[in-house]
């Protein structure tokens, strides 16, 4: 079967938009062998642009003088839900924060194909709220579905995980890189690919340092605006190839075929919402399109990427380097020596961001719903300083920025 870049509609918008969409489906898509896909070819393609990782090499996380530190901290935040008789899922708070994250991203989108708006700064402005509700969907609803926290449904889960497949991301990529190696190997270079983003930045004192990373604390803000572009066009693509090769599709009980299929299909469904219809309903150039689309990905990505890196690229933190396999320490103490809350009296910035301010609780608990983490942090504050571990938090949003924006300066330079 042949793929025709050709196609005309007749509307010279259009046909632009068709050529372009034509051509990433011509790049990606293959040729089809009685009805089969023939997923090798993809991978040659690929293969020349990514680096194809090994299969993921365990990491032991042991010191039995920890053990009781675990033991009674688990059974403390147990007790808490059992005496408060509440579920550590989400509930009805985690149900209005979606309904509120969906309208946020959905209202301006409807509101600017309805042609209601013709100002050109307030379609602007429409398109920077869009940007946030796109961040905060990602923050207070995908991201618990997919550890399995917001309902006890896991039906449910999976329908509102698969709500980045619609905003130009793909579920298992995230559950792939986020799920299982960053909460695994949170800040051991190498593994957690959450400190690896590609030559350009330097998240770890491990990893290689070029020239550039001596300005990367002026620049890095920007590249956090193009995260979710990079995952719409380029990097989806290629993560799921390396994903198969690392034997981590397999433990997420899929495969390279049905996801690029999966892929492919949600990404084409996105260009046509976000690109055609509004090219088709609104009276506006396609450069304004462009800067329309541009802004809603820039103010997602600099928002989703500022407050994950505030919660581990600081200097407070540690960056383990595993000997013969093992990091000393239980796998809870490695979270705490690698993770730091910020801002957690700032209540409105506390429900955007889907509690993710408490990062230690979220990584100590992935499988409780962020709604809980502001109740459970004093139980988890209090044991650590009992059993002498160290709990990190920063007390205002600005002061994280500026440690942040530190620790990038430090290890551009040292």
């Amino acid at each position: 079967m042949k793929y025709n870049k050709k196609i005309s509609l007749g509307i010279p918008k259009i046909n632009l938009l068709l050529r372009f969409i034509g051509t990433i489906i011509t790049n990606v898509l293959l040729k089809h062998d009685k009805n089969q896909l023939k997923f090798n070819r993809i991978v040659r393609n690929f293969s020349a642009s990514i680096i194809i990782m090994e299969k993921v090499k365990p990491i032991r996380f042991n010191n039995p003088s920890q053990n009781e530190f675990v033991k009674t901290l688990r059974k403390r935040v147990d007790n808490y839900f059992k005496e408060k008789n509440i579920s550590k899922t989400g509930g009805i708070k985690f149900k209005i924060k979606a309904v509120a994250m969906l309208a946020i991203y959905t209202a301006p989108y409807f509101l600017l194909l309805s042609g209601v708006v013709t100002n050109i700064y307030i379609q602007w402005g429409l398109c920077l709220m869009m940007g946030l509700g796109m961040a905060g969907i990602g923050f207070g609803v995908m991201h618990d579905a997919n550890h399995g926290s917001a309902s006890r449904k896991k039906w449910l889960n999976k329908f509102l995980g698969f709500s980045i497949n619609f905003l130009g991301g793909n579920i298992n990529n995230w559950k792939a890189q986020h799920n299982i190696m960053h909460h695994s190997f949170t800040n051991i270079d190498g593994h957690d690919e959450d400190i690896n983003p590609g030559d350009v930045l330097r998240f770890s004192p491990h990893a290689e340092k070029k020239k550039m990373h001596k300005y990367q604390h002026i620049y890095a803000w920007f590249m956090y605006c193009l995260m979710t572009l990079s995952w719409t066009f380029q990097k989806d693509f290629g993560d799921i190839i390396r994903y198969e090769k690392m034997g981590l599709l397999k433990q997420l009980k899929t495969n390279l075929k049905k996801e690029m299929t999966l892929i492919i299909i949600t990404r084409i469904v996105y260009f046509i919402y976000m690109i055609v219809v509004p090219l088709m309903l609104m009276d506006i150039a396609w450069w304004q399109l462009i800067i329309g689309f541009l802004t809603v990905h820039f103010v997602a990505g600099f928002t989703l990427a500022g407050i994950f890196q505030l919660a581990h690229v600081m200097e407070e933190l540690e960056y383990p380097v595993p000997t013969e396999g093992s990091v000393l320490n239980q796998w809870a103490v490695h979270q705490l020596n690698t993770t730091l809350n910020f801002a957690g009296k700032h209540k409105i910035l506390s429900w955007f961001v889907g509690g993710l301010n408490y990062q230690v609780e979220h990584h100590l608990f992935p499988n409780i719903s962020h709604v809980h983490y502001s109740k459970i942090a004093p139980i988890v504050e209090r044991t650590a300083r009992e059993f002498n571990i160290p709990y990190h938090n920063i007390p205002s949003l600005r002061d994280a920025l500026s440690m942040h924006t530190r620790m990038l300066y430090r290890l551009g330079h040292e």
